[in-house]
């Protein structure tokens, strides 16, 4: 008698990400993120379908988690570099945006990623830090990191992203 296959199956349900984004108007950039990070508002749809969490924030740096599972795979069972780009891209961009004053939004302008190690369901909570290398006026540049709990560097990214600034 043969083990019938488990059912692989994934609920989800998000919160409106536009009442989200109304909270970031007339907030900066670093309370914004604290109120996130804190559950005081709901997390974005990108944040809840891949199970990403904003673990801490602070000026310059935020740190988001994931726990790679089997609905982060490939065809080749380990995680999409795609995830891999998310992961990276959010916490380059979120250490951006900790900087930012009231009413300033950004943007990425473009994403490096550079994969050093596969991830998947053995590899446990990763880790992902942005960290701000250059604020500048217009423009911001900033760097991730995803580490394994071993500490080793699975993948990293640079990041380049344009600031917007109320009334220019």
């Amino acid at each position: 008698m043969s083990t019938p296959e488990p059912v692989r199956e994934r609920v989800h349900t998000w919160s409106d990400p536009l009442a989200t984004a109304a909270a970031a108007v007339g907030v900066d950039g670093i309370t914004f993120l604290r109120k996130l990070a804190d559950g005081d508002l709901p997390a974005p749809p990108i944040g809840s379908t891949l199970g990403m969490e904003l673990d801490s924030v602070e000026e310059g740096r935020v740190v988001f988690a994931l726990t790679p599972a089997e609905f982060h795979f490939n065809p080749i069972g380990s995680v999409h570099g795609g995830v891999y780009a998310t992961l990276l891209d959010s916490a380059a961009g979120c250490a951006v945006h900790s900087l930012l004053p009231a009413g300033a939004r950004y943007t990425s302008l473009d994403l490096t990623v550079k994969f050093l190690r596969p991830l998947d369901t053995s590899t446990g909570r990763v880790t992902c830090t942005g960290t701000v290398i250059h604020m500048g006026g217009r423009t911001a540049l900033a760097e991730a990191r995803i580490v394994d709990g071993a500490g080793r560097l699975c993948a990293y990214a640079s990041s380049s992203c344009l600031i917007i600034r109320p009334g220019r």
